[in-house]
């Protein structure tokens, strides 16, 4: 069984080198050893061999807490990295890809049935994309922000320069209409769980929750379980 037929992005961590201050296998090992379920790689700084060093190291700690066969290892945007650091002997499950980034049917055709494909955009545009849409490539969508978010400066600005942030209703609505899973972020921190987990979308994704914290392995676990403990009240 392909790891993209148990994908589960219940905790979701997306982390590159200009999130964090120290290693960032230490915090991906740290993210899924406490029940992290899904780690994306994402840099806008990162040099492709950068990012093929950082997944190789990602991939290694993944294995050693024995989880290769159940936590996803994605990469946002970065077609060409999956596909060379998969050359490498690296174990990567997929890609993530915005609306404007690689069509999602290329990623598919690229790397095949068993991989793992996200689409994210701004939430308006999803919640009138799934109606119509054809999301038989796509195994969940990514949706936010939540909050305005310092780890990605362009989430929910529009053309002119405005920022829009979305409430936890339309999430709600997304979720509803949604064929596929949907994980959502922006800004999330462990207040905000119990709220996210009521509106009925499948995960939450994290930047500087845990790459950010003082102690990541604290944090991640406080967020998992604040998940567990809201999904079990439901």
């Amino acid at each position: 069984m392909s790891i993209r037929e148990h994908l589960d992005i219940s905790a979701y961590l997306v982390i590159g080198p200009e999130n964090c201050n120290r290693p960032i296998e230490e915090i991906v090992a740290a993210a899924v050893g406490e029940g992290f379920t899904c780690v994306q790689i994402r840099s806008k700084v990162a040099t492709a061999r950068e990012m093929i060093s950082i997944l190789e190291k990602s991939a290694q700690v993944i294995h050693e807490l024995g989880k290769s066969d159940s936590v996803a290892l994605l990469v946002d945007d970065r077609l060409d990295v999956v596909l060379a650091a998969r050359e490498a002997g690296i174990k990567v499950d997929g890609v993530h890809v915005g609306q404007s980034d690689i069509p999602v049917e290329v990623c598919r055709k690229f790397l095949g049935s068993d991989s793992i494909v996200g689409l994210s955009a701004r939430t308006e545009e999803l919640i009138d994309y799934v109606k119509t849409a054809d999301v038989s490539q796509i195994d969940y969508f990514g949706a936010g922000p939540l909050h305005k978010t310092q780890t990605k400066l362009d989430a929910g600005k529009t053309s002119d320069g405005k920022f829009i942030t979305h409430g936890f209703e339309e999430f709600a609505e997304l979720a509803k209409v949604s064929p596929i899973p949907v994980v959502v972020g922006g800004g999330v921190k462990l207040k905000d769980i119990p709220a996210l987990v009521a509106t009925g979308v499948q995960g939450f994704f994290v930047v500087s929750a845990v790459a950010g914290a003082d102690n990541p392995k604290l944090a991640a676990r406080e967020l998992v379980n604040a998940r567990k403990n809201n999904s079990l009240k439901k």
